[in-house]
């Protein structure tokens, strides 16, 4: 059986941040881990926090159907962008 010390030091991402105490930055860094982009983490807890999660994961849920994108997170920004977009048209209607 493996110490904690042990389990800790051997995680994956070792750069993510310690102070982690509300839900939304652990969704930030949930986002960051997945879109393969853990330099921004504050960027993505930052989106976390004002976006609404349905945006969000319908972003992150497109992004994870391009197995082959060289940049996820660039797909990510895109989509978010565009489907912040189509909001905006519809709730302007006639």
């Amino acid at each position: 059986m493996k110490s904690i010390s042990t389990v800790i030091a051997e995680t994956k991402y070792k750069d993510r941040p310690k102070n982690i105490s509300q839900e939304f930055q652990m969704y930030g860094c949930y986002l960051a881990e997945t879109l393969e982009d853990t330099k921004r983490y504050s960027l993505y807890i930052k989106l976390a926090k004002i976006e609404s999660r349905g945006l969000l994961d319908e972003a992150l849920n497109f992004t994870k159907g391009y197995y082959n994108a060289k940049n996820k997170a660039r797909v990510f920004m895109w989509r978010l962008k565009q489907l912040k977009i189509e909001k905006g048209n519809a709730t302007q209607g006639p």
